[in-house]
């Protein structure tokens, strides 16, 4: 019997995700205290998950959703401290993070290198994201999500997902579109827009480096050496 080849995360889509949500978390006109955006960064959090472990036939293993999940409830304390940077931080890395461990089976095992590369990788992220209302060049990230899913379009396995190309076209077009409605708060040094292109840029960057690379396999010769 022929089996169906694994359906991939929706990692764009999460990062599309997280762009908007983290936008309208720090600029949303009706903010207030930090107690009434946790609804939001709930639904945010989850929302990633879903474009991540939803299009798996299997879903999540018990670990997968633990080690995605409690990293979220334990910066939650530090949000109610007036901490909430490290939350809204983690989100940059989030769609990466559900990636590495949507690949962590019995099988596949998660490599430590591969943690600490997405760490530091994150700890960059959240450099970028900081300064680039000091260097904007790094907010042209955002005008690159309308462009993504635009060019895999001409690739006819992307094609062939249609629901999945219409999303993410969606979702990426909804970040540029709050970044740019959302009015810049008096006394800010920069624009909702700004922001969220260092966070577009930032999560595309840790993203692609956390994408599925094939594994060298050794080489056996004709006299079954392995090199």
């Amino acid at each position: 019997m022929n089996q169906r080849p694994a359906r991939r995360a929706w990692t764009f889509a999460a990062v599309c995700v997280m762009v908007a949500s983290l936008t309208l978390l720090i600029f949303c006109p009706a903010r207030g205290p930090v107690i009434q955006l946790l609804p939001w960064y709930v639904a945010a959090y989850l929302l990633i998950g879903a474009c991540i472990f939803g299009p798996s036939r299997e879903g999540a293993y018990l670990r997968q959703a633990a080690a995605f999940l409690l990293p979220g409830a334990l910066l939650v304390p530090l949000a109610l401290l007036n901490a909430g940077v490290w939350a809204g931080g983690w989100l940059l890395g989030l769609p990466a993070w559900g990636l590495l461990l949507s690949r962590w089976t019995p099988a596949n095992p998660l490599r430590a290198l591969d943690v600490l590369k997405f760490l530091g990788l994150l700890v960059l992220g959240l450099l970028i994201f900081t300064f680039n209302a000091t260097y904007p060049v790094v907010s042209l990230g955002l005008f690159l999500l309308p462009v993504i899913p635009l060019v895999r379009l001409a690739y006819p396995e992307y094609r062939a997902r249609s629901l999945q190309a219409a999303i993410e076209v969606l979702l990426a077009v909804a970040a540029v579109v709050i970044a740019f409605a959302l009015p810049t708060p008096e006394g800010s040094w920069a624009s909702p827009w700004t922001y969220a292109g260092g966070a577009a840029t930032a999560g595309l960057m840790i993203a692609y480096s956390a994408r599925d690379r094939p594994r060298s396999r050794p080489t056996r010769l004709n006299d079954g050496a392995t090199v």
